[in-house]
């Protein structure tokens, strides 16, 4: 459940400030801060200036900052900090459940002319951070062995990493862990992890499995699956859900994130909640474009299950865990069997596991990066029908990303196609890319917070390494 929320408006005046906070920033900042608070979206969109409206509409600035709300919360504080690039007075800025970097830059009319929100990283002093890396038995290289170094000295201690390395379609497994400032090798290909968003691969290898089998078409409506009614009697595709064109939002909006415990935030949604959000509450915005959404594969698990009158859980099992040779992998966090990796928030202190009741498909799974690695690996068989199919291409979202049936589509520097997803929860960040035509992937799972300020390092450390397997 990645809550990756930043928007670049590089709309910058040539201004030259101190680095002592203007009067007229603290002013346009404690206005835009009050808006934000009481939902005034309309208010903030007033402050624009001409190029901002422009480049950012109404429309577009209500669904970032809603979004914003809905995973951050209200601003309980900001602080100036510096001045960055002449222009943006940046802010290290309280919500609720987090601690985001926000910027803005004004005009001479005082209109806000550039907007940037990110997540807040407070300067680390990593020098001192011992790489206690070995590259044993041939494992990995030297280059591999940097790399990893690099991406990880900034986490807190207790952070522990599980790294599949697949060439040519044979596996190496290298842990990490993170003890007193001191970052060593150590054994936990067999531990498990919260995949996060991963999860969402396998609810569309779910929906592969029941198409190739005939028991359902992609581009039918799963109205007629459901014995609940929908809204307005709207009409929403199998495909729609697994490729995120629905229209659905983010998360339903029944479920206040302000209003439940933010360690464990879905575990009271339940079937009730799903069924009065159907019936009374959904409706669709720009369908038809990629909007990505956990609610919409939360819907597609629970459909999945309702054909089948049967449990997610029980369909992952005897659907695909089995099939890949996935032991120690589930849905239900009460039958983890292996050694569960305990999640970290980002100051490095254990959180508890989330618990996805109704919206399991979104993100429920714990898994090992061994029985990934199964699973990735059968991915290169091109006779495994359902496996091939969540890989074509069912929407492009750019010149560089198109998506699949859950797999994202990367174009690499090498003109090969990375299938692509991430995950992330309170505790974890995860990252899987396998490149079907070399044999290649790299699969991370860590104890690092979705919302701790580097988590962005387990994805650019899936890239990097994918990169020296094609150098090979």
């Amino acid at each position: 459940m990645k809550n990756r929320i930043l928007i670049v408006l590089t709309l910058i005046v040539n201004l030259s400030f101190g680095q002592t906070e203007k009067v007229d920033n603290k002013v346009v900042t404690e206005k835009f801060v009050e808006n934000y608070n009481n939902d005034n979206y309309n208010g903030i969109f007033s402050m624009f200036a001409d190029v901002m409206k422009e480049a950012l509409p109404i429309d577009k600035t209500t669904e970032f900052l809603k979004g914003l709300k809905t995973h951050a919360g209200s601003i309980s504080n900001q602080e100036f900090v510096k001045y960055k690039n002449g222009t943006y007075a940046s802010y290290k800025t309280t919500f609720e459940r987090a601690i985001f970097s926000l910027n803005i830059s004004i005009d001479d009319n005082l209109k806000v002319n550039g907007l940037f929100v990110k997540p807040f990283v407070e300067e680390v002093n990593a020098e001192n951070v011992i790489n206690h890396l070995t590259i044993k038995n041939g494992l990995i290289t030297k280059e591999q062995s940097e790399i990893i170094f690099e991406s990880t000295k900034k986490f807190p201690n207790n952070t522990q990493i599980s790294i599949a390395i697949i060439y040519n379609e044979e596996v190496c497994y290298y842990g990490i862990k993170k003890e007193n400032d001191t970052i060593s090798t150590i054994e936990n290909q067999k531990s498990v992890f919260e995949i996060g968003s991963i999860s969402k691969i396998f609810t569309s290898t779910l929906l592969a499995n029941f198409v190739i089998n005939g028991k359902v078409k992609l581009n039918e409506n799963i109205n007629q699956y459901l014995k609940t009614p929908i809204n307005n009697s709207t009409k929403i595709s199998f495909i729609d859900l697994a490729n995120h064109t629905s229209g659905l939002p983010r998360l339903p909006t029944n479920l206040d994130l302000a209003k439940v415990n933010p360690e464990n935030p879905y575990r009271e949604y339940k079937e009730k909640e799903m069924k009065e959000y159907l019936t009374k509450s959904l409706e669709l915005s720009n369908k038809g474009e990629n909007q990505y959404s956990n609610l919409g594969v939360g819907i597609l698990g629970y459909t999945l299950s309702k054909v089948e009158n049967d449990t997610y859980e029980n369909l992952l099992q005897n659907k695909i865990f089995s099939k890949y040779d996935m032991q120690n992998s589930t849905a239900d966090i009460n039958k983890i069997k292996g050694h569960l990796v305990k999640g970290l928030n980002n100051k490095g202190k254990e959180v508890p596991n989330w618990e996805f009741s109704v919206l399991a498909g979104a993100g429920a799974i714990f898994s090992t990066v061994e029985d990934l690695s199964h699973f990735a690996i059968s991915q290169f068989d091109y006779s495994n029908k359902e496996l091939k199919l969540t890989r074509e291409k069912t929407f492009e979202i750019n010149k560089k990303i198109d998506i699949g049936l859950g797999w994202h589509i990367l174009k690499s520097q090498s003109e090969n196609l990375w299938y692509w997803h991430n995950g992330g929860t309170g505790g974890y960040s995860s990252s899987i890319a396998i490149d079907v035509k070399t044999k290649n992937g790299i699969i991370i799972l860590s104890n690092v917070s979705a919302f701790n300020p580097n988590m962005g390092n387990i994805d650019k450390l899936c890239f990097e390494l994918m990169k020296t397997l094609e150098k090979e």
